[in-house]
């Protein structure tokens, strides 16, 4: 074989070998597919007048970089209730801008969809708080909330808390944990109670913690953590269900009898299933308020989302709670509908056909609805609330919030979805340490 022929078969056989080792090396470079859209209003805080002009900004990117004449489609709508406007924009150089106004107080969302070229569909949000100081509840107290809530408390009182305390292995040194049991009416009360080793009589402001929606066991870890930093504590399961168990447990149930708890017994006052999660959180203020180590001053109910609405429960019902933290609470304004707003999770009450509220469930869900517990709220108190929330949408946890009588403090967080962000976390753990002096 000629050297110049033994060359060409060398170099051959090796692009072979090398591709049958790597194709990839040989492969045509694949587009990028990494597009980002992102909304925006011109105000950092998203705070607008009634009236005035909001100016949303639209930006679509790939790899960063700005993409040329992308097509965005777009809408405005009253905090997700249907839309007030929509339409298309081409972008100049990635960027755009659509503008709108409410005249009432509430909030407006603009909402932005991206058609990438390889068809995926991205979508961003943006929302604006319009006066959200001056929202109003969407129906007025019932006349007889007082008289309903006091009737059921008076039911509870007439059952003995028999507290079961079982000693468990604590995750921290100083402090000793325990599995509690204690009988309230229907499922009992179940969490995890914790207090430092050697805690003084009367020297612990109490930390009760309350959990967000779903089906899991009490936290330890959550228990214990706050107890070491000098609170008696305790973390309750929304259901009274049995703690510790195996993950398959509580898929279980969740995929079982509780699987619709959030609407089940909507129909009426009486039998809706959060009246036995509210009775809970007052047995548990029970059993914390008889412990000796209780400085007898100072009583937190700390949750989000569900749990945030636990937490202004506690406040509406017991005098004894000195303050609440409530992440972005649910189960605010069940009854907007009637007035042709958005409503909280768990979007209690379901519209017929004709687009209006089913009046047997309206009707019954006032009994359960955030803005008339805080009518009743006498502590002090802070919330969070996500402008693009739409769990928990922020028209609906302002007219809670608006209703509060005693001293609060709100958590703007223009950009944050139905999540407690590290900022808003950081600020109500800070409002916590220090109402308890710490």
């Amino acid at each position: 074989m000629k050297l110049s022929a033994q060359r060409r078969w060398f170099g051959n056989s090796l692009a072979t070998f090398l591709f049958l080792i790597s194709p990839a090396l040989f492969a045509p470079a694949a587009s990028s597919t990494n597009y980002q859209i992102v909304v925006r209003t011109d105000r950092p805080e998203a705070i607008y007048r009634q009236e005035e002009t909001v100016e949303f900004n639209l930006t679509v990117t790939l790899e960063g970089q700005p993409v040329t004449d992308a097509e965005v489609q777009w809408s405005l709508s009253k905090d997700g209730v249907p839309p007030l406007r929509s339409g298309r924009i081409v972008l100049t150089n990635g960027q755009g801008t659509v503008t709108g106004k409410l005249d009432e107080p509430g909030f407006l969302q603009c909402r932005a969809t991206f058609h990438t070229p390889a068809k995926r569909t991205l979508t961003a949000v943006a929302g604006a708080g319009i006066d959200p100081l001056n929202i109003k509840p969407s129906l007025p107290v019932p006349e007889d909330f007082d008289a309903f809530w006091s009737d059921q408390k008076r039911k509870l009182a007439a059952v003995p808390v028999n507290p079961r305390l079982r000693s468990v292995k604590s995750p921290h040194a100083a402090v000793e944990c325990f599995d509690l049991q204690a009988d309230c009416l229907g499922m009992p009360v179940s969490g995890y109670f914790a207090r430092p080793v050697d805690a003084s009589p009367r020297s612990l402001p109490i930390i009760l913690t309350v959990h967000g929606a779903g089906v899991r066991s009490s936290s330890l870890d959550g228990a214990a953590n706050w107890a070491r930093q000098g609170f008696l504590a305790l973390d309750i399961n929304a259901h009274g269900i049995p703690n510790g168990r195996p993950d398959s447990f509580y898929t279980e149930l969740a995929n079982g009898e509780l699987k619709d708890y959030r609407s089940a017994g909507r129909a009426s006052r009486e039998t809706v299933y959060f009246l036995g999660m509210f009775l809970r959180v007052l047995r548990a203020i029970d059993f914390l308020t008889a412990r000796p180590e209780w400085d007898g001053r100072t009583l937190i109910v700390h949750g989000s989302s569900q749990g945030g609405a636990q937490a202004i429960v506690a406040a509406g019902l017991d005098e004894r709670v000195t303050f609440f933290s409530a992440g972005v609470p649910a189960m605010c304004d069940h009854s907007g509908a009637a007035v042709g707003r958005v409503s909280g999770w768990p979007k209690l009450v379901p519209t017929g056909t004709d687009g209006q509220p089913d009046q047997r469930v309206l009707e019954a869900s006032r009994y359960y609805d955030m803005v008339n517990f805080a009518t009743r709220a006498r502590a002090a108190g802070i919330v969070t609330v996500g402008f693009i929330d739409t769990t928990c949408p922020p028209t609906s946890v302002y007219a809670a919030y608006n209703a509060l009588r005693g001293q609060k403090e709100m958590f703007n967080d223009p950009i944050s979805a139905h999540t407690v962000s590290s900022k808003a976390g950081a600020a109500l753990r800070q409002a916590i340490l220090q109402h308890a002096g710490k």
